[in-house]
């Protein structure tokens, strides 16, 4: 956009990724006006002031420097894991879940900050890592550890789709700051033998129902499947092009549960079909790519494993949830961001997407010089 219109700062944004960015929000807003029966309350207009409010704070977080990300990252980190213990020990309950600090004014959740903070912090950490050392057994166990502290408080609370973001967060920036693949496979093969063990001692028993209605959907159809077996309902009946804006019956008649948060994308697809969500997917597709772009122009090996790991973390959100809602993978609790109900993923995806501007207008501004 020419700076001739607009002042020098705000040309320089990219505007083609922030207009799509807007253009998958405000669908969003469509998607969630039809759930409503065609009323902008309760959820299109809250959602809307919520995502021009959060994207401001985006478009401030740009003007934060590359350095003092690299500065803030593990102390961030830190006090997370403060707030994380602090759950645990004074968190508000709700759904069951202890997943919340209630601050008086405003109620947070500190695992929501936590999968952009484990992005930062295992960046940090491998960019202070000499390269020689990237390849040897002391660059694994101190960013497993990194890890594996947040996801365990979080697994507490119990929060099982959180815990695996963070788990998926950290792992790929360990991935690209080029841990050996054997590594990877014998950690695979670790996780595959303690499988059995979580799943019978850890693991909650609405967590244990989801996994085995995850491998046998049918089972239960009325009861814990019933989410699963209304969404595929949905899904398929839209077709190719789709019942028609504000003409969808499962989630107008309540036989979709959570239309407007987890299952969003089933409520957007019987009305939008298949044409609907492609265009969709192919956004956030789109918006990715820029994501992982901006991590290979990058000059500055923190700048690379953090735009990196940014990118990817939008990229498990928006595929868990479409995995879950077509019956691929078990119901976790993972919204799609910009899209469901909700300021969690949408305050933690516009967040990721203001550091990543951060490091654009780093770049922009190297290659000036």
């Amino acid at each position: 956009m020419s700076s001739r219109l607009l002042p020098e700062p705000l040309a320089r944004l990219p505007w083609r990724v922030l207009l799509l960015v807007m253009a998958i929000a405000l669908f969003g807003q469509v998607v969630l006006y039809s759930a409503a029966g065609g009323s902008i309350r309760p959820w299109a207009w809250s959602q809307g002031i919520r995502f021009f409010v959060l994207l401001a704070a985006a478009l401030a977080v740009s003007r934060v420097p590359e350095r003092s990300w690299k500065a803030i990252a593990l102390p961030a980190y830190a006090a997370i894991v403060l707030a994380l213990v602090a759950v645990e020990a004074l968190g508000a309950v709700r759904g069951g879940s202890q997943r919340w600090l209630d601050l008086g004014f405003i109620r947070i959740q500190p695992s929501e900050f936590m999968k952009p903070a484990i992005v930062l912090a295992c960046a940090k950490f491998y960019d202070m890592l000499p390269a020689a050392e990237t390849r040897r057994f002391g660059a694994v166990w101190p960013a497993a550890v990194l890890i594996g502290v947040p996801a365990g408080l979080v697994m507490l609370q119990p929060d099982l789709g959180t815990a695996l973001m963070i788990c998926a967060g950290g792992a790929t920036v360990m991935f690209l700051a080029g841990i050996p693949l054997r590594l990877f496979v014998g950690g695979a093969l670790g996780v595959m033998v303690a499988i059995p063990l979580a799943f019978t001692f850890f693991l909650h028993d609405y967590q244990r129902n989801r996994i085995l209605i995850f491998l046998d959907p049918e089972s239960d159809p009325l009861g814990t499947g019933y989410h699963i077996s209304q969404s595929k309902i949905a899904i398929g009946s839209g077709g190719i092009w789709g019942k028609g804006f504000l003409q969808g019956t499962q989630s107008h008649l309540d036989y979709l549960p959570e239309g407007h948060t987890d299952f969003v994308f089933a409520t957007m697809a019987e009305e939008w079909g298949l044409v609907g969500g492609c265009l969709l997917i192919l956004a956030f597709l789109l918006v990715i790519r820029w994501g992982i772009e901006v991590g290979q122009r990058a000059n500055t090996r923190f700048a690379r494993l953090t735009a990196a790991g940014l990118a990817t973390t939008i990229f498990f959100y928006v595929a868990i949830n479409l995995m879950m809602v077509m019956g691929l993978a078990p119901v976790v609790g993972i919204p799609l961001p910009l899209v469901s109900f909700g300021s969690s993923a949408q305050m933690t995806v516009l967040l990721c997407l203001g550091i990543l501007m951060s490091i654009d207008r780093e770049n922009r501004r190297a290659a000036r010089w």
